[in-house]
Order: C-alpha cells, then sequence, then structure tokens
C-alpha cells in the first residue's frame, strides 16, 4: 500500500507513535511531528533518527501545523489547549487517533495478526514478526510490524529505533492496546490473547474488550494458563489454538523448561510433532509468549521446527529484563515492568538465581497508582524476599491534569507494613544516590518503569557510576 497523505504526529517520540510514523512515512505519506521530549532536550538521538529518515521535526507550539491537507496524529488523551490541537483546529486540518490511524492500516491489510493482553504483548509481537520474517526471507515477503518495543534484531547503525519493520508481504502484526477501548476498532485474522488482568480498566470492562477482539478473529490464539483468557477458550468451539506450561490438553505445551540467568529452554509439543526452543530472554512467562507466538506463526502456515529455529536467533526487545553490565560484583537490569503482572513475571524470574534485588521502581502515572494501588502493593509484598529493596520515586509526570491523591508515598507504607522494604524518596536521582550506597558484591539492581526512555539511560549511568 502506498500512502501520499501528509501527516503530522502530536508526540511523535511516544512507543506507539514513533513505529506508526516510520511505517507511514516508508510507504510514501509526508511525515512531519513535534513532541514534548524534544523541546525538553531529553532523548535526542531518538529525534536525531527520525531526522535522518527525512520526517521534519517541529516545536510543540503548533507552528508544525499549518495546512488544511495535514492530518493530525494525536492521542485520545492530548487535550484541546495543547497547541498543535488548537493549530490544526484553526488550519481546518482532519485529527486522527493514533489507534484509528494504526486500526485502518491493520485493517486494509490481507492478514492482519494482532497480539492482545495485559502482559507479554511487545515480546509476542515481536516473535511473531521475527518468525515471519525469518520465513519470508526465502520469498522476500516480510512481514510488517508495528511494536511498542525497539526489536533488537532489526536494530542497525541506522536504524536505532527499530519498533517497527516494513515488509512486502501480506501480514501485518501488531499490539493492540486495551487501555484507551481502541482495540474495538481492530478486525484481526488471527488474535493472540495473552492474558487478562487489572491494567487500566475493571476486570467486567476488559472481559468485553477481549472477547470482542477475538470474536473477530478467524483463529484464536489463546493461553490456558490464565484463568481469564481460559475461560474465553472454553466457550470458543472452533478457530482456536491453545498453549500452556501447565495443561498437557493444550494444542502447544511447554515441557522440560530449563531456566538460565538470561535465557531459558524448553521442549514445544503438539498433538503431531515436537521441538527443542532455546531463547535468549529468561522467564517462563517468555516460554509463555513463545508458544503464543510459534501458535500464531502456525496459524500462517510456518512449521513448528521452522518457527523454534527462528526463536533461538531472537534477541529479544529493549527493556525487558534487560541486562545492562556488571561492575564490581553488582549486576545492573533494566526493566519495563510497570504493572502488577508484569512486574511479577519479572520478580520470579530474577528469583530463581541467587543475589539481592535493589529495585527502583518509577511508576507510569497517578492515575494507575490509585487504580491499582492495593495490587501494587501486593505484588511486591507477595515477591520480594526479606533481603530485597524497594525504593520509588513519584510518578514519572510529563504535563496535564491529573489526580495525585495517591502517591509512591501510600505503595510504600503498604508495602513496609506488610513486613517487607521499601522507601518513597522524592526523586529518581535520589533513588540513584540510595542504590549506590546500598550496592554490594552479589547485588543485581534492577530499574523498572513504562513511558520514560531514560530510564535506559539512567540504568547506563548507574552503571558507569559504580
Amino acid at each position: 500500500m502506498t500512502d501520499s497523505k501528509d501527516y503530522f504526529f502530536c508526540g511523535i517520540g511516544g512507543s506507539g507513535m514513533l513505529p506508526l510514523a516510520m511505517i507511514v512515512k516508508a510507504r510514501g505519506a509526508h511525515v512531519e511531528g513535534s513532541d514534548r521530549a524534544l523541546d525538553q532536550g531529553r532523548t535526542g538521538a531518538k529525534f536525531d533518527y527520525l531526522r535522518s529518515l527525512g520526517i521534519a521535526l517541529h516545536a510543540q507550539d503548533g507552528s508544525g501545523v499549518t495546512r488544511p491537507s495535514q492530518i493530525l496524529v494525536a492521542s485520545a488523551a492530548v487535550e484541546d489547549t495543547v497547541p498543535d490541537v488548537a493549530a490544526a483546529k484553526a488550519a481546518g486540518a482532519a485529527r486522527l487517533s493514533r489507534a484509528e490511524l494504526l486500526a485502518q492500516l491493520f485493517n486494509e491489510s490481507e492478514c492482519p495478526i494482532g497480539v492482545a493482553g495485559t502482559s507479554g504483548k511487545s515480546t509476542t509481537t515481536g516473535m511473531i514478526g521475527w518468525i515471519l520474517h525469518h520465513a519470508g526471507q526465502k520469498t522476500d515477503k516480510s512481514p510488517t510490524v508495528m511494536n511498542g518495543a525497539v526489536m533488537k534484531n532489526f536494530v542497525k547503525p541506522d536504524a536505532l529505533f527499530a519498533s517497527a519493520l516494513v515488509g512486502e508481504g501480506e501480514a501485518f502484526v501488531s499490539e493492540v492496546d486495551e487501555s484507551d477501548g481502541s482495540i474495538a476498532m481492530f478486525r484481526p485474522k488471527v488474535s493472540v490473547l495473552n492474558n487478562i488482568s487489572l491494567d487500566h480498566k475493571s476486570m467486567e470492562e476488559l472481559r468485553a474488550l477481549f472477547g470482542g477482539f477475538i470474536g473477530h478473529a478467524q483463529t484464536a490464539v489463546l493461553n490456558l494458563d490464565n484463568d481469564e483468557t481460559a475461560a474465553l477458550a472454553s466457550v470458543r468451539k472452533d478457530g482456536k489454538l491453545t498453549y500452556s506450561l501447565q495443561d498437557k490438553s493444550a494444542d502447544l505445551f511447554a515441557d522440560n523448561i530449563e531456566p538460565q540467568p538470561f535465557g531459558v529452554s524448553f521442549d514445544v509439543v503438539t498433538k503431531d510433532e515436537s521441538a527443542r526452543v532455546s531463547l535468549k530472554m529468561p522467564g517462563r512467562h517468555n516460554v509463555s509468549n513463545a508458544l503464543a507466538a510459534m501458535a500464531a506463526a502456525s496459524a500462517c502456515g510456518v512449521s513448528l521446527k521452522d518457527a523454534a529455529k527462528a526463536l533461538a536467533d531472537f534477541e529479544g526487545v529493549k527493556r525487558r529484563l534487560e541486562f545492562v553490565g556488571e561492575a564490581k560484583g553488582v549486576t545492573v537490569i533494566d526493566d519495563f515492568g510497570h504493572n502488577p503482572d508484569k512486574i511479577t513475571a519479572s520478580l520470579k524470574t530474577l528469583h530463581e538465581f541467587p543475589g539481592r534485588l535493589l529495585v527502583m521502581f518509577q511508576p507510569h502515572g497517578f492515575g494507575p497508582l490509585r487504580l491499582m494501588k492495593n495490587e501494587f502493593i501486593a505484588t511486591f509484598a507477595d515477591h520480594l524476599s526479606e533481603d530485597d529493596i524497594l525504593l520509588m520515586p513519584e510518578p514519572v509526570y510529563f504535563g496535564g491534569t491529573v489526580d495525585r491523591s495517591v502517591s509512591s508515598k501510600d505503595i510504600a507504607a503498604g508495602i513496609v507494613a506488610a513486613g517487607r522494604k521499601a522507601e518513597a524518596l522524592a526523586t529518581r536521582d535520589d533513588c540513584g544516590a540510595r542504590l549506590l550506597r546500598l550496592a554490594r558484591p552479589g547485588d543485581r539492581i534492577v530499574i523498572m518503569g513504562a513511558r520514560d526512555d531514560t530510564l535506559s539511560v539512567f540504568a547506563a549511568d548507574l552503571l558507569k557510576q559504580l
């Protein structure tokens, strides 16, 4: 598909915006954009990369939106008071949400593959994309992939922010987000549902959204190890592929799991065959993600053994229990964990191996803290060991109106009351200084959080200071 339209992305550096801008630019559209982080001088390398693609960048003051032919692409959460939005109205430019534009591209493709769920979307999307890319190399029919994280296999010196891949094949693989309800706009041929748990919406809303999502698909890939997803699988009579680490009746079952500090191996077993899979990422949650990816790939005609072979070379996605480095006997790890499910998976994986955890968790907003206060407290209370220490700065904040009635102090106090060690500090720099004072040989420093690209820089700086 060739796109000759004229797009302006408000917040073009965001994890959902950047790959979408890359895809429409590669398909021939004219693309410009703005970002608050650019105005603030943050994450310069990302914006240099966008410029290298021929994308003009502007201050987020409305100066870049001047023509009625432009289509303003902005998150549904962007307020009308933002100058780019006001400028679009004045110029008579149309407005699309990021999700609306993505849904258009996705639904127009010949083989749309949607990956949904509370946790594991980015990794599973990357795995499916890599398997189909690997299979498509023989026929020059690579997939198009829209991801919310950088896929390491596609990183090149001239493509450092490879969160998207533009291919010539029929497949369009994309993460699909339930947090804003936009999942209802997507019409997948193959739907993957990793799990359902409390995150941005109530469980009743999530059940309806995810149920509708898989209802549109010819083939639904469903995780039997998650009670909510298993319930959906039980009522779907055909057009489904199930996977499990526990239930041998699943279409794909993981057996003989062998964990390593930064990897995991297992046998994937179906009713007809089996294959050994060796991943370069740790954790049982990644075994589950790999099963989901292989099931989706099989729905596209890729054999089990070809999928297993491709996954052996899959490097993972950025900030998923990513090894930053080691100094003076202390290991630094960068992780995207930001909701109870993701944090639980990461802590369980880390605790399979020795070493005290010094965790800095930067919440990704005041809203999630308010919605999931009790769940956050329970997660850390249950999965920190007696020796582990949690440090929390206040949530990341990039502007706008927000209810601050629940803070990091409330979470830390609840964790301490439950018998674990937690401290709330004023700033992230305060947390960094405290981590350096606490660290001793054998410890693992884990930097957790989302919606803030500078967390990776922060982790790397800690390593240098060690």
